[in-house]
C-alpha cells in the first residue's frame, strides 16, 4: 500500500526554565493511504507532541530537531512539513492534513452559531461563496449523522457533547484533507456516545477514503478502529505492528501491561487486571538504558538500566525495542504475576 506520510527520526524538544527537554526521541513511522494508525501510550508519552509536530502547531518553547523529517506524499511532489515556511503551512493545514484536538468540546466559539464556524473556517482559506460553503457544511453534518438545518442555526451551548464532537469532525473535513488526525476523540463522552462517534469515524473513512492518525491512551478504541499500532513510552517508540500482532502477540512488557489493564465483559475470559507499577518518567528524568526498566517485571540489572534496546523485527512489520522480547512473548501476562 502506498505511503501518504513518513515521519523519520523525529525528535522534539521543549525549553523549560533554561533546560532543553526531549519530549519525542528519534521516532520513525509511516502512514499508508486509506489506513488508520493508532498511537498509544500513557499521558506524557509524546503522543500529542507528535501530532502537533506533524501539524507544525507546537508552542513557542518547542523545537523540532532539524535532523528529522516529516514527509507528506499527498501533493504533486513530496513535501517536508518540518522545513515548510509559515506562509506555505497556512495553505497546507486543513487543505491536506487536518486535526480534531484533544479537549475539543471547548474548541467552539460560544458567541457564534455553528454556521459561522464553517463560514469563518472556509473564508480564512480563501473560499468566499457562502452558498458553496454551507452546502458543503450540510453534507458533512449529514455524514456525521446530524440534522444540518437545526445544527447550523444552533449555538455551541445548545448541543450535547457528542454533537459538538461531530461538528468538529465535520469542520475538520471542510477543505477535503487527505489525512485526519484525531487526538483523544472520545474523551469526556459517555460510553454510548463514544460508540456512536466510532461508528461515524469508520463511515467517514470508508466514504471519503481518508488516512487517519488516532491518538489515544484507550487501547480498546484503537482495537476498534486501527489497522496498525505504534506504542510510545517516554517519547520513544517501543513497539509497532499490525493490530492483530500487537493485541494477540505483544512483545514489549509495557504493551503487555497496557493490554491486560483493560477490563473484559467476556465471562469466559475473566481475569485479574494488571497494574503497571510506578509512573511515566517526567521530561528531563528519563532513565538510562531502557526507559521502561524501573517499572519492568523482567528487567535485568546491568543490561536494561545501561544499554538502550534497539528496535528488532519480531515478525513482518512487527517491531519491538526490548532485550527480553522473546521472554515477554512466550510468557505473556505471567511476567506481571
Amino acid at each position: 500500500m502506498e505511503s501518504i506520510l513518513k515521519v523519520e527520526n523525529l525528535s522534539v524538544y521543549y525549553y523549560v526554565k533554561g533546560k532543553k527537554l526531549k519530549a519525542v526521541d528519534n521516532v520513525t513511522f509511516g502512514l499508508r493511504k486509506g489506513e488508520t494508525l493508532g498511537i498509544a501510550g500513557e499521558s506524557g508519552s509524546g503522543k500529542s507532541t507528535i501530532a502537533s509536530a506533524i501539524m507544525r502547531i507546537l508552542p513557542d518553547n518547542a523545537e523540532i530537531d532539524p535532523a528529522g523529517k516529516i514527509i507528506y506524499y499527498g501533493a504533486n511532489e513530496p513535501l517536508d512539513i518540518s522545513k515548510m515556511k509559515e506562509g506555505d503551512l497556512y495553505k497546507f493545514r486543513w487543505n491536506e492534513i487536518s486535526m480534531v484536538f484533544q479537549g475539543a468540546l471547548n474548541s467552539l466559539n460560544p458567541t457564534i452559531r455553528i454556521r459561522d464556524h464553517f463560514l469563518d473556517t472556509a473564508r480564512a482559506h480563501g473560499i468566499k461563496d457562502e452558498k458553496i460553503i454551507l452546502d458543503k457544511a450540510k453534507k458533512l453534518l449529514e455524514l456525521t449523522r446530524l440534522e444540518p438545518r437545526r445544527v447550523l442555526r444552533a449555538y455551541p451551548h445548545e448541543l450535547s457533547g457528542g454533537m459538538k464532537q461531530r461538528v468538529l469532525i465535520a469542520l475538520a473535513l471542510l477543505l477535503d484533507p487527505k489525512i485526519l488526525i484525531l487526538d483523544e476523540p472520545t474523551t469526556a463522552l459517555d460510553v454510548i456516545t463514544q460508540k456512536h462517534i466510532l461508528d461515524i469515524i469508520k463511515n467517514i473513512k470508508k466514504e471519503l477514503g481518508l488516512s487517519i492518525i488516532l491518538i489515544t491512551h484507550d487501547l480498546g478504541l484503537i482495537a476498534d478502529l486501527a489497522d496498525r499500532v505504534l506504542i510510545l513510552y517516554a517519547g520513544k517508540k517501543v513497539e509497532e505492528g499490525p493490530i492483530e500482532d500487537i493485541y494477540y502477540s505483544p512483545a514489549h512488557p509495557y504493551t503487555l501491561g497496557l493490554i491486560h489493564s483493560l477490563p473484559t465483559l467476556d465471562v469466559r475470559s475473566f481475569r485479574d487486571l494488571v497494574t503497571i507499577p510506578g509512573t511515566m518518567p517526567t521530561l528531563g528524568n528519563v532513565p538510562s538504558g531502557c526507559p521502561f526498566h524501573p517499572r519492568c517485571p523482567i528487567a535485568q540489572k546491568g543490561l536494561c538500566d545501561v544499554e538502550e534496546p534497539k528496535l528488532t523485527e519480531v515478525n513482518n512489520g512487527h517491531l519491538v525495542a526490548c532485550h527480553f522480547y522473546l521472554k515477554a512473548k512466550q510468557e505473556g501476562v505471567k511476567i506481571y504475576e
